[in-house]
């Protein structure tokens, strides 16, 4: 081996606190954090964003500051990956304290935890876990001002009110800007929960009334905007990987003479990856660091590799799938039993069989993962497009040997996400090689084809659906098996059955009407990294359930959507916990019971504003779909037309939605637009098959993304108004699930062709 390679190894309410000034400058700077149930020994279960590591903190001290020119920052613990939580987050928090939105200002937070609770961006929970902690730090920032300014004057506090970036005197008329009272406000203690006051929905200024415009949308639309592969440091140097080919593999031997030639080239380093189950630790590789981009790819180019493929370096997906489709064919594990399925099906006038599959998925964000990092003096900073920041932190300071409290985690826009950007594999790399360079950033670039070999993949799933009908067509049974391998293969040592995560999503909960009732999932052990995607193990639950009810309506001789109602029964509230629903999204039972009226609401709305029921052409048809995720209930209906040859063209497709409160109904409109697109695309084309361990598609010629030439032509989103005093539903990945299922009963509906594999490519053309 050449001797210039280098191997690194691998409390209830607000407390009472004073606010901390900024001298001359008069800032009214926010100070240290509370968290509320601090996990007392013996207390009752935490929900929602309580529940969540690090709890939730709402203290204003740690959101807000106030300059003396009257500029309110406020500070985003959450990352921005185009769903609109640096301007969603801190809109909830202006609108309570009274500030004008033209003079916010949006800070970014570091990976701290410790500081600003629960940092994880995912799980559709930003909103629903922050909307009423974000209101109350306005509402408590707010009533301070107040104070303050009522102090100044010697007049009651009930007579002043913060209006528009003012504090009124009601009687006499006098104002002060935020600006002048904000050093007097800063010496004040933080109002108790309980004597916060809230604002009326009635007299919110920004919430709900989609007219505040995305922070960020002027530097994206113009370039401006900093990105994960955008960032640039001082004496910088970039590195590219090459990483074991198969999951669990290792590095037999490599010689990186020749790499050391390519001009530019600085340093090869081995990466040692960590014993499977590794979560998110790097997989084993050779990186080569060198003075920009070109040079690194080069030299990777010229490295002579030999890998040992390991326990899954003979992974073929075709055979994988035999796999699959063999264990659905058996019993499995139990996962909720009702009356006695087996005799309903006996005595069943008619039993309808099906199974479907689902494909690995890759995230595939337009920007791939990047992360750049510097280590010097016994610190390391980071700078990175991550979902996780606190994961990152922990991971870095565990392989460095380091506190974390010595590791800084700089979070930028994330130029996609879709789960992909909360495991920090990456952002890893670059501190351990950061380590090896004397003090110098090192900027880890992922290429494409980096991204879609070494990801942690959506999972691969075969559903397996028998029913019973009466001699009127009515569902008297129902079976499902679902098997695929699970998210827990990255924490644990072969786990072959679905964790309660994934059966609460659309299994389990299955919120049917079927008096003889069995779920059932068999095992299925892991070849390739599993790992969260956009809406996770909702997508092949609800594409096979909705499916396979379109696939009964039409044996029974019945309208796919009124079918899909009676299947839902009459409206009702059922707890999660009698359907052995035991993860519930992580939130309260009694708040968020599953509503079959309101999945029945958005079936219907979207129905009728499709048009359903009316006059098709020939080739034209329509399919429905409606499904229950993260606390939100989504239905869509997608018209498509079919020529003679098998062209599919989706002219038109509406999607209903009911979140609850509604707190900026364009980015809603946004993330269903969004959602519709990823799903028709999934359903399209998206794939990663593997062959002797590996992934088969290099780059976007052979897994792609939807073009706009095969996007729908409108996309129609209507939103069911909701109560802001009533828990919120999730949005960022609810409006995914519904849109296959839908597209594939439209397909049927059209044409008479049942799509049951994924993806569709050139089946229409079978």
């Amino acid at each position: 081996m050449n001797t210039s390679v280098n191997s690194v190894a691998s409390t209830s309410g607000l407390t009472r606190r004073a606010l901390l000034g900024a001298g001359a400058a008069g800032a009214f700077v926010f100070g240290l954090g509370w968290h509320p149930g601090a996990g007392a020994q013996g207390e009752a279960k935490k929900y929602g964003g309580a529940g969540m590591p690090n709890g939730v903190v709402e203290d204003p001290t740690v959101f807000v500051a106030i300059a003396a020119d009257g500029i309110v920052a406020i500070t985003c613990h959450r990352a921005e990956m185009g769903q609109g939580v640096r301007t969603g987050v801190p809109m909830i928090l202006a609108d309570e304290l009274e500030a004008d939105w033209a003079k916010v200002r949006v800070t970014q937070a570091p990976g701290d935890e410790a500081r600003y609770g629960n940092q994880d961006t995912d799980g559709s929970r930003t909103t629903r876990h922050f909307f009423m902690p974000m209101r109350r730090c306005g509402a408590a920032a707010r009533q301070m001002l107040e104070s303050a300014a009522a102090a100044r004057w010697g007049v009651p506090v009930a007579e002043v009110s913060a209006r528009n970036h003012q504090l009124v005197h009601g009687p006499s008329g006098r104002t002060l800007g935020f600006g002048e009272v904000a050093a007097d406000a800063a010496k004040l203690p933080v109002p108790a929960t309980a004597d916060l006051r809230l604002k009326k929905p009635a007299d919110f200024r920004y919430i709900g009334t989609g007219k505040v415009p995305i922070v960020d949308g002027f530097d994206i639309t113009t370039g401006r905007a900093q990105f994960g592969i955008d960032v640039l440091q001082p004496d910088m140097l970039f590195a590219v990987v090459a990483r074991s080919p198969s999951y669990g593999g290792s590095l037999k031997r490599f010689d990186a003479a020749e790499a050391m030639k390519v001009p530019g080239v600085v340093k090869v380093v081995e990466i040692k990856g960590s014993p499977v189950p590794a979560a998110y630790l790097p997989l084993p590789g050779v990186a080569v660091i060198a003075t920009n981009t070109w040079a690194a790819m080069q030299g990777r180019k010229a490295l002579k590799l030999e890998w040992e493929g390991g326990p899954n370096g003979n992974y073929d997906s075709t055979a994988y799938r035999a796999e699959l489709e063999a264990a659905a064919a058996k019993p499995g594990k139990v996962v909720r039993t009702a009356g006695d399925v087996d005799a309903a099906m006996k005595s069943a006038d008619k039993v309808v069989k099906a199974s479907y599959y689902i494909p690995h998925l890759a995230q595939a964000p337009m920007e791939p993962p990047s992360a750049t990092a510097r280590v010097a003096n016994g610190r390391c900073e980071l700078w990175g497009p991550f979902q996780s920041p606190q994961a990152v932190r922990g991971d870095v300071a565990k392989r460095l040997g380091m506190d974390a409290k010595d590791v800084t985690v700089n979070v930028t826009l994330l130029g996609g996400g879709f789960g992909r950007k909360s495991k920090g594999d990456f952002a890893t790399e670059a501190a351990l090689l950061a380590g090896q360079t004397e003090g110098k950033p090192v900027k880890v670039i992922w290429t494409r084809e980096d991204d879609l070999h070494h990801g942690f993949y959506h999972t691969v799933s075969v559903e397996h659906l028998e029913a019973g009908l009466d001699k009127s067509g009515k569902p008297v049974a129902w079976l499902h098996r679902s098997v695929g391998p699970t998210l827990m293969a990255l924490f644990m040592p072969d786990p072959k059955l679905e964790s309660p995560i994934e059966l609460g999503m659309g299994l389990a909960n299955v919120p049917f009407a079927v008096s003889n009732l069995r779920l059932e999932n068999p095992e299925a052990a892991a070849h390739t990294r599993v790992g969260w995607y956009r809406a996770v193990s909702n997508i092949p639950h609800a594409f096979a359930i909705q499916s396979f009810v379109d696939e009964l309506a039409v044996a029974a001789g019945r309208d796919p959507k009124d079918f899909l109602l009676e299947l839902l029964g009459p409206p009702r509230k059922i707890d999660p916990r009698d359907v052995n629903d035991t993860w519930n999204h992580g939130e309260d039972p009694a708040l968020y019971p599953i509503d079959t009226g309101r999945l029945r609401r958005v079936a219907e709305l979207a129905a009728k504003e499709a048009g359903w029921g009316r006059k098709m052409d020939k080739g034209h048809g329509l399919g429905i779909a409606a499904h229950y995720s993260f606390t939100t209930y989504v239905a869509s209906v997608v018209e498509v037309a079919v020529g003679d040859k098998g062209e599919l063209v989706i002219p038109r497709v509406d999607i209903a939605i009911d979140c609850g409160g509604i707190v900026n109904p364009e980015r809603v409109r946004a993330q269903m637009e969004g959602a519709c697109v990823m799903g028709i695309g999934n359903a399209l084309a998206g794939e990663i098959s593997f062959k002797d361990g590996r992934p088969m598609q290099d780059n976007f010629h052979q897994y792609e993304v939807l073009r706009m030439s095969a996007a729908p032509r409108e996309i129609r989103v209507h939103m069911v108004p909701g109560d802001y005093d009533a828990p919120l539903g999730g949005v960022g990945e609810p409006g995914v699930p519904p849109i296959a299922p839908a597209l594939c009963n439209a397909i049927h509906a059209a044409t008479g062709k049942r799509i049951r594999n994924l993806p569709i490519r050139d089946q229409m053309k079978a």
